[in-house]
């Protein structure tokens, strides 16, 4: 049996699930401050024999194995949590191995097992909600370098008509910055469940995305596009990104259908848990080998 961690900047999802990907039980806590919330995760793992745990955090976090703050949580604007030790944490508590990566790595890897990406050796997961994250698989591994991707702080061109000044506390008017949950509800005076019937929030949204699905087509061709989070619930941003990412493109690279080759996750809400269960499996077999 496998745990999972599925470690949101709202709410930490945890599960416990077998080989084949099927959760037995899970449980959601709320993120508050990493005394709080690991006590309850911890109570929750130490009810099973686990075999490996895996963990999808939010982020900027270290994903090195080579460094001195590897699993560790670093600059983020959750500051309780700057600076946590989450890999040593579950190490502290638990003596199986961990597996660790950012929660859209591990959402994209869910995705490209299990879910809508399934048979592609390459996929994008891109996750717009309170924030924007981007994790993807190239040739059946997790892109990874210097760190792991940081997709949705690049910069777009601002729309003619839109004056709002940006709500990234880094980058201000990045894509994060425009585009996530938080930048709706300041442009527009409301939360964007409360915006469905505004034509002209969504045509933004899409205007947005279309720009960044650009860059990451062009320096990443994968081979399929997933977008997920709470915004993209808003079914009517895929019609805007299908309109605006042909034109930005003019015929430079050949699509496939674009509601065929930009998705919502095929998992749905489970991509992430279900991709930190793979982080488990991958850990445990690595283990192994050694």
């Amino acid at each position: 049996m496998f745990g999972a961690i599925e470690a949101g900047g709202t709410k930490f999802v945890c599960a416990v699930g077998d080989e084949w990907g099927n959760i037995i039980d899970r449980v959601k806590i709320p993120t508050t401050v990493p005394e709080e919330t690991m006590a309850e995760v911890m109570a929750f793992f130490k009810k099973y024999e686990l075999e490996a745990i895996g963990i999808g955090s939010f982020g900027p976090v270290d994903v090195n194995p080579e460094s001195p703050t590897y699993g560790m949580i670093t600059s983020t604007p959750k500051l309780a949590w700057r600076n946590f030790l989450f890999v040593q944490a579950m190490k502290d508590a638990f003596s199986v191995p961990i597996g660790f990566n950012t929660d859209v790595n591990a959402a994209a890897l869910g995705e490209a097992v299990h879910g809508a990406a399934k048979g592609l050796d390459s996929c994008l997961y891109i996750t717009v909600g309170t924030g924007i994250g981007a994790g993807a698989v190239v040739q059946g591994q997790l892109l990874q370098g210097l760190s792991h991707p940081e997709m949705g702080h690049i910069l777009v061109r601002r729309h003619p008509n839109d004056h709002y000044q940006g709500k990234c506390p880094y980058h201000g008017d990045c894509l994060e910055g425009l585009a996530a949950g938080p930048a709706i509800e300041e442009r527009w005076g409301e939360k964007g469940i409360n915006l469905v019937g505004r034509e002209e929030v969504w045509e933004l949204e899409g205007y947005y995305i279309a720009q960044a699905l650009m860059q990451y087509i062009l320096i990443l061709s994968p081979k399929r596009i997933i977008l997920g989070g709470g915004v993209m619930k808003q079914k009517q941003v895929f019609s805007s990104v299908y309109k605006y990412l042909p034109e930005l493109l003019h015929d430079y690279v050949s699509l496939p259908e674009l509601p065929e080759y930009i998705v919502s996750p095929g998992l749905g809400d489970d991509a992430g848990i279900t991709g930190s269960l793979l982080l488990a499996q991958q850990a445990f077999k690595e283990e192994i080998k050694r």
